[in-house]
C-alpha cells in the first residue's frame, strides 16, 4: 500500500483534503491525523542535527588550533575540509558504510565532516581577530597559553565563531534530509516518501517543519551568543 493510499484509508474520504482526487498541498487535517508521525520525524531531525554539529565542532576546534599554531599546516587543513565539502553525500555515505553500516552514525559523521569547512574557517578567523594588545596584556599578567586561550582569546573570538556555528547549523538542518537514503533523515524520510507518492500534504508539512526547525535553532544560537557575550551589548549601547 502506498503512503497516500494508507493515508486515505485512515481518513474520512468524504471530506478529506488528502485523497487521490483531492490531493491538496495545504491540508490541516493531515497535520492532525499524522501529528505523532510528524513529531517523531522532527525530533529525529533535531537530534541528528545537534549531534552532527556537536561532533563537527569537536573536530574543528583542535584542527583550527593546529592550523594557527603551525602555519605550514593551515593550507592543508583548510583545503582538506573544503575538499570534503565537495564530496557528494551519496559518495560520502558509501565511503563510511563499510565502517559504520546503515546506522544513524553514518549520517552524523558525514554531516559533521561537511560542517568542518565552515567551522574551521570561522574559528581561525575569530582567534585571529583578537586584538594583539589584549593578548599582550594577558601575558603581562602571567597568563599561560591555555589560560590565555580559554579566558581571553575564545571569549573575544566568540561572536565570529558563533556566526560560523549558526551557518553550519542551518546548513546541517538542510543536509539531514539527505540521510533519508539510509532511512535516517528525520523529516527527509517523509519528504522522500511524499515525493515518491506525490503526497502533497506530506511534502508541504515536512518542508515547513524543516524551515521552522532551521529558524528556531538559529534564534536559539543568537540568544546563546548574547548570553555568552554580554560585553557586546554594553558596547552597542555606549
Amino acid at each position: 500500500m502506498t503512503v497516500l493510499a494508507e493515508a486515505v484509508s485512515t481518513a474520512d474520504t468524504s471530506d478529506s483534503c488528502y485523497t487521490f482526487v483531492n490531493n491538496q498541498w495545504v491540508c490541516w487535517q493531515y497535520w492532525t491525523d499524522r501529528q505523532s508521525e510528524l513529531t517523531d520525524a522532527t525530533v529525529e531531525h533535531l537530534w541528528l542535527t545537534i549531534a552532527s554539529v556537536a561532533l563537527g565542532l569537536a573536530l574543528a576546534f583542535p584542527l583550527a588550533l593546529l592550523a594557527r599554531r603551525f602555519a605550514w599546516l593551515e593550507s592543508s587543513i583548510v583545503g582538506g575540509t573544503t575538499i570534503i565539502y565537495t564530496i557528494p553525500s551519496l559518495a560520502m555515505f558509501s565511503i563510511l558504510l563499510p565502517f559504520t553500516h546503515v546506522t544513524a552514525t553514518t549520517v552524523i559523521i558525514g554531516l559533521a565532516l561537511y560542517a568542518l569547512t565552515i567551522l574551521v574557517r570561522n574559528i581561525l578567523a575569530g582567534l585571529r581577530a583578537v586584538p594583539d594588545d589584549a593578548r599582550e596584556s594577558a601575558v603581562g599578567l602571567g597568563y599561560g597559553p591555555t589560560r590565555l586561550l580559554f579566558r581571553i582569546e575564545l571569549p573575544l573570538a566568540l561572536p565570529v565563531i558563533m556566526a560560523g556555528l549558526r551557518v553550519a547549523t542551518v546548513s546541517t538542518v538542510a543536509l539531514v534530509t539527505v540521510g533519508s537514503i539510509l532511512t535516517y533523515g528525520g523529516l527527509g524520510d517523509l519528504l522522500l516518501l511524499g515525493v515518491d507518492q506525490d503526497f502533497k500534504a506530506q511534502i508541504f508539512a515536512a518542508s515547513v517543519l524543516c524551515i521552522a526547525l532551521a529558524i528556531v535553532l538559529d534564534v536559539v544560537l543568537v540568544v546563546v551568543q548574547r548570553l555568552l557575550t554580554p560585553w557586546t551589548r554594553a558596547a552597542g549601547r555606549a
